[in-house]
Protein backbone atom coordinates (compact mmCIF):
# COMPACT_ATOMS: atom_id res chain seq x y z
CA UNK A 1 0.00 0.00 0.00
CA UNK A 2 2.87 2.37 0.77
CA UNK A 3 4.33 1.87 -2.72
CA UNK A 4 0.99 2.79 -4.28
CA UNK A 5 0.86 6.04 -2.30
CA UNK A 6 4.48 6.82 -3.17
CA UNK A 7 3.79 6.12 -6.85
CA UNK A 8 0.65 8.27 -6.83
CA UNK A 9 2.45 11.19 -5.17
CA UNK A 10 5.38 10.73 -7.55
CA UNK A 11 2.97 10.79 -10.51
CA UNK A 12 1.45 14.04 -9.29
CA UNK A 13 4.90 15.54 -8.87
CA UNK A 14 5.70 14.62 -12.48
CA UNK A 15 2.46 16.22 -13.72
CA UNK A 16 3.57 19.42 -12.00
CA UNK A 17 7.03 18.96 -13.50
CA UNK A 18 5.51 18.60 -16.98
CA UNK A 19 3.63 21.87 -16.58
CA UNK A 20 6.74 23.58 -15.22
CA UNK A 21 8.76 22.40 -18.22
CA UNK A 22 6.08 23.61 -20.60
CA UNK A 23 6.03 27.01 -18.89
CA UNK A 24 9.82 27.26 -18.97
CA UNK A 25 10.08 26.36 -22.66
CA UNK A 26 7.18 28.67 -23.57
CA UNK A 27 8.85 31.52 -21.70
CA UNK A 28 12.14 30.88 -23.48
CA UNK A 29 10.28 30.74 -26.81
CA UNK A 30 8.61 34.09 -26.17
CA UNK A 31 11.86 35.70 -25.05
CA UNK A 32 13.63 34.29 -28.12
CA UNK A 33 11.04 36.00 -30.33
CA UNK A 34 11.33 39.38 -28.62
CA UNK A 35 8.38 39.29 -26.22
CA UNK A 36 9.63 41.02 -23.07
CA UNK A 37 6.55 42.60 -21.51
CA UNK A 38 4.52 40.28 -19.30
CA UNK A 39 6.44 37.28 -20.62
CA UNK A 40 5.75 35.23 -17.49
CA UNK A 41 1.99 35.78 -17.72
CA UNK A 42 1.94 35.13 -21.44
CA UNK A 43 4.02 31.99 -20.96
CA UNK A 44 1.55 30.84 -18.29
CA UNK A 45 -1.38 31.19 -20.70
CA UNK A 46 0.55 29.50 -23.49
CA UNK A 47 1.67 26.64 -21.23
CA UNK A 48 -1.83 26.19 -19.78
CA UNK A 49 -3.46 25.73 -23.17
CA UNK A 50 -0.61 23.55 -24.44
CA UNK A 51 -0.93 21.40 -21.32
CA UNK A 52 -4.69 21.15 -21.88
CA UNK A 53 -4.09 20.05 -25.47
CA UNK A 54 -1.63 17.40 -24.31
CA UNK A 55 -4.03 16.17 -21.63
CA UNK A 56 -6.97 15.85 -24.03
CA UNK A 57 -4.69 14.18 -26.58
CA UNK A 58 -3.54 11.64 -24.00
CA UNK A 59 -7.15 10.67 -23.30
CA UNK A 60 -7.84 9.72 -26.91
CA UNK A 61 -4.47 8.15 -27.68
CA UNK A 62 -0.92 8.94 -26.77
CA UNK A 63 -0.29 10.14 -30.32
CA UNK A 64 -3.11 12.68 -29.90
CA UNK A 65 -1.01 14.67 -27.46
CA UNK A 66 1.54 15.29 -30.21
CA UNK A 67 -1.25 16.69 -32.41
CA UNK A 68 -3.45 18.59 -29.95
CA UNK A 69 -0.56 19.98 -27.87
CA UNK A 70 1.13 21.80 -30.79
CA UNK A 71 -2.26 22.85 -32.16
CA UNK A 72 -3.20 24.41 -28.80
CA UNK A 73 0.22 26.10 -28.70
CA UNK A 74 -0.32 27.50 -32.20
CA UNK A 75 -3.88 28.71 -31.53
CA UNK A 76 -2.87 30.41 -28.29
CA UNK A 77 0.24 31.93 -29.85
CA UNK A 78 -1.85 33.58 -32.57
CA UNK A 79 -3.55 35.64 -29.84
CA UNK A 80 -0.23 36.98 -28.54
CA UNK A 81 0.91 38.70 -31.75
CA UNK A 82 4.31 37.02 -31.78
CA UNK A 83 6.09 37.63 -35.10
CA UNK A 84 6.46 34.00 -36.22
CA UNK A 85 4.98 32.19 -39.22
CA UNK A 86 2.18 29.66 -38.85
CA UNK A 87 4.39 26.73 -39.82
CA UNK A 88 7.17 27.80 -37.46
CA UNK A 89 4.65 28.19 -34.62
CA UNK A 90 3.38 24.65 -35.14
CA UNK A 91 6.92 23.22 -35.28
CA UNK A 92 7.97 25.17 -32.20
CA UNK A 93 4.88 23.85 -30.41
CA UNK A 94 5.69 20.31 -31.50
CA UNK A 95 9.27 20.66 -30.28
CA UNK A 96 8.18 22.05 -26.91
CA UNK A 97 5.66 19.23 -26.47
CA UNK A 98 8.12 16.48 -27.47
CA UNK A 99 10.91 17.85 -25.28
CA UNK A 100 8.67 18.37 -22.24
CA UNK A 101 7.00 14.97 -22.53
CA UNK A 102 10.33 13.25 -23.18
CA UNK A 103 12.03 14.72 -20.11
CA UNK A 104 8.99 14.00 -17.93
CA UNK A 105 8.59 10.43 -19.21
CA UNK A 106 12.28 9.64 -18.70
CA UNK A 107 12.14 10.98 -15.16
CA UNK A 108 8.92 9.11 -14.38
CA UNK A 109 10.23 5.79 -15.70
CA UNK A 110 13.37 6.32 -13.62
CA UNK A 111 11.17 7.01 -10.60
CA UNK A 112 9.13 3.84 -11.23
CA UNK A 113 12.33 1.81 -11.52
CA UNK A 114 13.59 3.36 -8.29
CA UNK A 115 10.51 2.30 -6.32
CA UNK A 116 10.48 -1.14 -7.98
CA UNK A 117 7.22 -0.71 -9.87
CA UNK A 118 8.76 -1.03 -13.31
Amino acid sequence: MLYRIITLVGGLVFVVALFALLWFFCKKFLEHHGVREESSDRAMVLATWTFAGIAVGLVFAVVGSFVLGPWAFYRTLRGHDVPVSDAAAIWWGFGIVVLSLGITAAGFFGFLALVGAY
